[in-house]
């Protein structure tokens, strides 16, 4: 009879247990997943996407206008640094250089003349001056022989500059005449050339950037430029590590380390839209790869992974695990937001809250708040949202 009586007395209580679990939780049962908190390796990355170029590409232009004559390279030949790409005629300014010559030639030889005659009137000076000083002729006479010595000195300092005008004007025109030339400034490789023989190449102005006649790059250290996130790039580190594909090379990953962070916002048109409705800013930053394959071109769009933080085996759970929950302060009566995931005990959710470390792409690192092994509800995201601290719950699935 003992026995009866407490086994009836064990159904009574499971009885009373569903019953009080029925009333509190209005009997609903929530199927949900469960995942267990285990540890993995997590990378914490910031993504951006940009262009590759080249870390040297210089535009070619001219420092002389003339008709281009030959052009020596094409788009995608090899050059030398000192090489000859192109020769603009240089006809006038041969021209100008055999008047310069000219000039130079004939004024030297008035400077001969203009220095004898210097002597002469010099030597007649001191005779006169010798006469006056000995009061054998007038002042007048005196003056005259000095005026026609200072004529003769001023003569001679006129042809005198008239020369080194002339030799100045023959070195800007011999400068000029080696510029006809264009040589490359770098070893490296012609990425654009928009000229053709025949057209004028221009002097750049103020007003007017001038003829950009090729562009050589030096395809030996290639860089990715992105664009990073103002909520992102303060976490973005020069010397960082960074992953780089590119959509041209779909198979393919870079590495790559970050060598520039942009201090500063770039600047577009939008800017000032920008700033009065509030939207974030784009900050440039600049990624060196390392051993890029020869098949990667300037241009080519890149999307990067630059490596914030990483750690090995470290306690996660999935990102979609985590809620926010409302906290009231019973002395303020204030609620505050709360983060957390819920544990499964006893076929009951359990909020805990939770301190997060890192984050991963599907995995956040917790730091406090749970340990190994313990089961927390990852999904469905619906039923997260809704979710009770106590609602019952029932495994749906394997879990993982």
């Amino acid at each position: 009879m003992k026995k009866k009586a407490v086994i009836a007395i064990i159904i009574f209580a499971i009885i009373a247990i569903v019953v009080v679990n029925i009333v509190t939780t209005g009997g609903k049962s929530f199927s949900v997943s469960v995942e267990k908190v285990v540890k993995r390796d997590l990378v914490e990355k910031v993504s951006a996407t940009g262009e590759i170029r080249p870390k040297k590409n210089i535009n070619i232009s001219t420092d002389v206008a003339g008709k281009i004559l030959k052009i020596l390279f094409r788009e995608g030949d090899l050059v030398k640094k000192g090489e000859l790409l192109l020769k603009i005629d240089s006809a006038i300014y041969e021209a100008n250089a055999d008047r310069d010559k000219g000039i130079i030639a004939s004024s030297e030889a008035d400077l001969i003349s203009q220095e004898a005659n210097e002597k002469r009137a010099k030597q007649y000076f001191e005779r006169r001056k010798q006469l006056f000083d000995e009061g054998m002729i007038s002042r007048e006479l005196f003056e005259e022989a000095k005026i026609q010595l200072e004529i003769a000195q001023a003569n001679r300092q006129a042809t005198r500059h008239r020369i080194d005008q002339a030799r100045a004007s023959l070195k800007s025109t011999n400068d000029s005449i080696s510029k006809t030339s264009i040589v490359s400034p770098i070893d490296g490789i012609v990425t654009s050339l928009k000229v053709e023989e025949g057209e004028i190449a221009i002097i750049g102005t103020m007003n007017n950037p001038g003829t950009v006649l090729m562009t050589i790059a030096d395809l030996s250290i290639m860089e990715a430029e992105v664009i990073v996130d103002e909520t992102d790039i303060v976490r973005v580190k020069v010397g960082e590590k960074a992953e780089v594909r590119v959509d041209a090379l779909p198979d393919v990953t870079i590495p790559g380390q970050v060598t520039e962070v942009g201090n500063s916002a770039i600047v577009t048109t939008t800017s000032v839209t920008s700033a009065v409705s509030g939207e974030s800013k784009d900050f440039k930053t600049v990624i060196t790869l390392k051993n890029p394959p020869q098949s990667l071109k300037p241009g080519f769009s890149a999307t990067a992974d630059i490596i914030i933080d990483a750690k090995k085996s470290v306690l996660t759970i999935p990102i979609a695990a985590v809620v926010l929950q409302e906290k009231k302060d019973k002395g303020t009566e204030q609620t505050a937001e709360r983060e957390g995931v819920f544990i499964m005990q006893n076929g009951k959710a359990v909020f805990k809250e939770i301190a997060k470390g890192i984050s991963g792409d599907m995995y956040f690192e917790v730091t406090a708040g749970l340990a190994e092994n313990d089961k927390i509800i990852s999904g469905p995201f619906a039923i997260l949202k809704k979710l009770k601290d106590g609602d019952l719950v029932k495994i749906t699935g394997e879990v993982r």
